[in-house]
C-alpha cells in the first residue's frame, strides 16, 4: 500500500513523501496515528506543493540571512552587561543572546564557550554555504 507521509517517521523517511508499506503497518499504525495518508493522486499533488513550499521557504530564509550577515560583517554589534572591576563578566555572554542582538538564528553562530570579559570579539557565523565573522563588543554598564 502506497502512504503519503505527514510527519517525519524514523527508519521510514521525511515527511511528504511517498513509501511503499505493508497493508497492516499502514493501516494499524501509520493512518490511525495520524502519519500518513492513503496516496491518492490529490495527496501526492499536495505533498508535492508542501515539498516545494518548504525549499522556497528555505531558500528564501537563507538569503535573508545571508543579507543580514554581510550587513553585520561592516560593522560591529554592542552587547551591554554587568561586569566587576577586573573585566569579567557577571553573566556570561552565549549564542542565544548574541543571535538575539544581532537577528540571526541561533544554531548560525559557532560560539565554542559562552564570553565571560569585556572586550570585542570575532564570532564565527555559518548559514548554508555563506561564512563569515560578526565583530561584538562587551561593554560594561
Amino acid at each position: 500500500m502506497k502512504v503519503v507521509l505527514l510527519k517525519d517517521v524514523k527508519n521510514m523517511g521525511r515527511a511528504h513523501t511517498v513509501h511503499e508499506v505493508s497493508d497492516g503497518y499502514a493501516l494499524n499504525h501509520l493512518i490511525p496515528s495520524k502519519l500518513a495518508v492513503l496516496a491518492t493522486d490529490t495527496s501526492k499533488k499536495q505533498a508535492e506543493t508542501r515539498v516545494q513550499q518548504v525549499i522556497d521557504r528555505k531558500e528564501l530564509d537563507t538569503k535573508l540571512i545571508e543579507q543580514r550577515l554581510s550587513a553585520l560583517a561592516e560593522g560591529s554589534i554592542s552587547i551591554i552587561k554587568k561586569a566587576n572591576e577586573q573585566g569579567h563578566l557577571y553573566d556570561a555572554v552565549d549564542a542565544k543572546e548574541i543571535a538575539d542582538a544581532t537577528d540571526l538564528p541561533v544554531d548560525a553562530i559557532h560560539l565554542e564557550k559562552p564570553i565571560k570579559e569585556l572586550g570585542s570579539f570575532d564570532i564565527p557565523v555559518a548559514v548554508g554555504e555563506a561564512f563569515g565573522k560578526i565583530s561584538i563588543s562587551i561593554e560594561a554598564e
